[in-house]
């Protein structure tokens, strides 16, 4: 059996997607977490053959995990399951370690092929992804949005201040000071040419860097 750590804060989505894996005969979900920091604990604990991890989640988000996942441990293969098909996330999902990635709407008929391709020590894109990817790689190596200025922890700044989470709060979760995000603040405005955190929000809505 292939064993699998799941990844995604919404429970309905998880027991749809344990459904799915339960019903292949050779795939298992041995543990799920509803947020980033779990996952990696949980990672740690149960050692899976595959991790499928969502990349909007409270606490750490997605592309967090995937990079301490793959920090700790580089041959876990890493698959990336969420509802964007923009290529910045492509791009920096498969620069921050995944092996994989695939929509939510295309889970019902890619997540096992995916799981089993990345066991078997292959990759695995959606249609969808792989277009995102070939269209930045027609772009020179990247996209050509205000979002390409942005580090990886920019982004995840500035979907944390779009979703109202305070700057102590932020800190807290990647275990940072207070005026290290405020400096990230100050680097998004500057980047983006905005003013306040009113206008950072509606930019992360704009580019759906927040779910509504």
């Amino acid at each position: 059996m292939i064993r699998v750590l799941l990844a995604d804060d919404h429970s309905i989505v998880r027991a749809g997607l344990r459904r799915i894996v339960e019903d292949s005969g050779d795939i298992e979900v041995i543990a799920e977490a509803a947020d980033g920091r779990e996952a990696i604990r949980l990672a740690h604990e149960v050692l899976p053959d595959v991790a499928v991890i969502d990349i909007s989640m409270p606490d750490v988000d997605g592309l967090e995990v995937i990079s301490q996942l793959h920090h700790d441990y580089p041959k876990l293969p890493i698959l990336m399951l969420t509802m964007h098909e923009e290529e910045q996330y492509v791009v920096r999902a498969i620069g921050s370690g995944a092996m994989g990635y695939i929509t939510k709407r295309s889970a019902p008929e890619q997540l096992l092929k995916a799981i089993r391709k990345l066991h078997a020590g292959g990759r695995f894109l959606s249609d969808a992804a792989a277009e995102s990817l070939a269209r930045c790689l027609a772009n020179g190596g990247r996209g050509r949005s205000a979002l390409d200025s942005l580090s990886n922890r920019e982004i995840q700044v500035l979907r944390h201040l779009a979703s109202g989470r305070t700057v102590r709060e932020i800190a807290e979760a990647y275990n940072i000071s207070p005026k290290t995000v405020d400096t990230y603040r100050y680097r998004l405005l500057k980047k983006l040419n905005l003013r306040n955190n009113a206008e950072l929000s509606r930019f992360a809505i704009q580019n759906r860097l927040v779910e509504l």
